[in-house]
């Protein structure tokens, strides 16, 4: 009798994928170049060639940092455990440099030739052994820290308040807390982004308003001023900083922090060190502008409210994401902001920091003939809506030309491609066309019946037509979702400490054009009643057969000529005034302010820091859990634990109230042990422990 097996060995689906895990699958295809195809849930998210050995590694560690389980990866590429291991840990000690080293961008595969180009800029020796030599010092300072952490300069008073500035430096026994489910956001945020190194290494002891700032999007606390319903000793012992002050003490914080006005450097080690550690995807980002509103009494520039469909006073934050939703850069512009120049300074801001140019996606408020002649001139790739698609034409296309199919978010694509020739002058080159060539992707959603069309153009990066119009819908319509959680569940309006200045833009559309086109409306309004009553008034003629000239019809012809000579007359004055003015020229018109952002860059940057380490929790979580709909929620549910916590002098420990439902809980115990294999230590070297109450270990 054949015995049966429970669980099968085979990780290799019927649709030949390989499963990796976490939702994440792997398509393997041979031929004169091997490459390899990564899907998650059977969306596709790249393709890389295998024989390419930097893009290879680059591969296996995004897979990783998905949730990859190593031993199904080291088996469907091949690869050791041991290499993929050793690719992580030169990673964490020599960032994404020391990884690539060694490589050389040129058509030769010469390793003697290789070598000798980068034998200046290579690590000397093995950096296998260069890692778990750093390991091994990491852990005997670790352990002379951790027996004797004295200062040996300045009084005993002055050791006594540095002491008491560092976080969780207060030993206490058990205290039950109803926040110790936000302590889950600190340990990826210490171990990933070194992010409390980061803020104390900039604003020293004024760190603790970051603190309070990640209390505040982890919480979903809306303003400072609500912070008066959180328990003080309870929310502070979790944070780290004994309590949560008074009101006015949080402002003192503050404003002693956004003195240091260092957010812009902040932001840039930020997002550079989760761009270089792989934290972050560098293959499509995606770029929008999303309103922050202004409602007080001075006037400042105009945005646009795209869901009111009219301006409406405030600043455009330029927010770009990579395919999986987390935050790669974001800028504060004045007024409606310029998406294009953004997306242009952000290729140059971050060209030497990943091995290609990324991908740029983007709504339909970046078209132009200008714009994209630019991005092809400096090889940016990108993909986009096309503009004014001709809907008669896509409808009057053939059925049988739309020969790939795909599905996505549940509906059915099919798509193929085209091409469009674009011819620009640019005014510095003295009338020298500019010609280049787009693809054109014309997307048919057979499940709602309606096609569209965009345009690509995407250089060296190899995308197939499925590719770009996945690019596309990824970002838009019933996929937008990164910015309606981030609205829902963060206060990702919140504005601390405004501060209004003069504004550089003070030039406004001529008040005079305005009142001509005004005029000129009056004048056209009174022509078409007069052509309607001409239409109506019969000829009168006098017994020679001559018009008769006071008849009302010729009053009427009389009266249209002078009008539209005075009409032309105002047109033509119209096109001789200056189309904008400095609004400082002007009587009874006040002039522009624009809203200080340095203490907005803060609060966003803790925003953007809790946001993209819950992606990362999430992602944590996603292999003990298979209710994909339902992970989410059962996050939230965990962060919104009650729970106790202990410090002393080596650990600060937390222990979460476990969830009713088994397999909830036996996710959340399996997340907690994952966080705490992580080894996070506060600056003061004390471990940091998450336990459920009551879970075996």
């Amino acid at each position: 009798m054949e015995q049966l097996t429970l669980f099968s060995e085979s990780t290799v689906e019927e649709n030949g994928l390989t499963n990796l895990g976490a939702g994440l699958s792997l398509e393997i295809i041979e031929g004169h170049e091997k490459r390899a195809k990564l899907y998650s849930h059977g969306v596709l998210l790249k393709m890389v060639n295998l024989s390419d050995k930097v893009a290879k590694k680059l591969f296996v560690l995004e897979i990783i940092d998905l949730g990859g389980i190593q031993t199904l990866l080291s088996e469907a590429l091949p690869i050791s455990r041991q290499t993929i291991h050793n690719y992580l840990e030169i990673r964490k000690y020599f960032g994404l440099e020391g990884l690539i080293q060694g490589y050389t961008l040129s058509d030769s595969k010469s390793r003697s030739k290789q070598r000798e180009l980068h034998r200046k800029e290579r690590i000397a020796g093995n950096k296998a052994k260069i890692v778990a030599e750093n390991r091994r010092k990491e852990r005997e300072e670790l352990e002379k820290r951790q027996l004797s952490f004295n200062f040996t300069f300045g009084s005993q008073e002055e050791k006594r308040i540095e002491m008491e500035e560092q976080p969780f430096s207060e030993e206490h026994d058990w205290e039950e807390t109803r926040y110790a489910g936000r302590f889950i956001y600190l340990i990826p945020m210490i171990t990933e982004w070194k992010w409390l190194r980061l803020v104390m290494g900039y604003f020293g002891k004024w760190y603790k308003i970051f603190m309070i700032f990640l209390l505040m999007a982890a919480a979903n606390i809306r303003s400072i001023e609500q912070l008066k319903n959180v328990r003080s000793r309870e929310a502070g012992i979790v944070l780290g900083i004994r309590r949560i002050p008074s009101k006015p003490k949080i402002w003192e914080w503050f404003y002693n922090a956004s003195r240091c006005q260092v957010s812009r450097y902040l932001h840039t080690d930020y997002f550079r060190y989760q761009i270089r550690a792989g934290i972050v995807g560098i293959w499509l980002w995606f770029t929008d502008g999303h309103l922050l509103p202004y409602t007080g009494k001075e006037r400042v520039r105009c945005a646009y409210n795209t869901q009111r469909r009219m301006p409406e006073p405030g600043r455009t934050s330029m927010v770009t994401c990579d395919v999986t939703g987390r935050v790669v850069d974001f800028e504060i512009q004045e007024g409606k902001g310029d998406l294009r120049s953004h997306i242009m300074t952000l290729a140059r801001k971050w060209g030497a920091d990943v091995p290609g140019r990324p991908v740029m996606v983007f709504d339909r408020e970046g078209d132009g003939a200008g714009f994209f002649s630019g991005l092809v001139s400096e090889e940016i790739p990108f993909v986009t809506w096309e503009k004014h698609a001709d809907s008669k034409k896509l409808s009057a296309l053939e059925d049988k030309k739309f020969t790939e199919e795909f599905e996505f978010n549940g509906k059915n694509y099919s798509v193929f491609e085209g091409e469009k020739t674009v011819r620009y002058i640019p005014e510095e080159s003295g009338g020298e066309k500019h010609v280049f060539k787009l693809r054109r992707i014309y997307i048919w959603n057979k499940t709602s019946k309606r096609r569209t069309s965009g345009l690509a153009w995407t250089g060296e990066n190899e995308m197939s037509t499925a590719d770009c119009a996945r690019a596309i819908l990824s970002r838009w319509g019933a996929s937008e979702n990164t910015f309606k959680h981030l609205k829902d569940r963060h206060p990702l309006h919140y504005h601390p400490g405004f501060k209004l200045v003069k504004s550089d833009q003070q030039m406004i559309v001529n008040p005079e054009i305005k009142e001509k086109e005004r005029i000129t409306n009056k004048i056209k309004k009174g022509l078409n009643k007069i052509y309607r009553q001409l239409t109506k008034v019969k000829k009168v003629l006098n017994k020679d057969g001559v018009p008769r000239k006071n008849s009302v019809k010729e009053r009427l012809k009389k009266t249209i000529l002078d009008q539209e000579a005075k009409l032309e007359a105002i047109k033509k004055e119209k096109r001789q005034l200056p189309e904008k003015i400095d609004v400082s020229t002007l009587e009874d018109y006040k002039s522009f302010k624009r809203i200080d952002n340095e203490g907005k860059y803060l609060f966003d940057f803790v925003t953007t820091s809790v946001w993209n380490a819950r992606k990362q929790l999430v992602d944590w979580l996603r292999p003990f859990f298979n209710e994909e709909n339902e992970l989410v929620d059962l996050f939230y549910a965990i962060t919104d634990c009650h729970g106790r916590i202990k410090s002393t002098k080596t650990e600060v420990v937390v222990r979460l109230e476990p969830l009713q439902q088994p397999k909830r809980r036996i996710a959340q115990e399996q997340l907690c042990r994952k966080l705490t294999s992580l080894g996070a230590r506060t600056p003061l070297g004390k471990r940091m422990i998450i336990e459920v109450d009551g879970a075996l270990t």
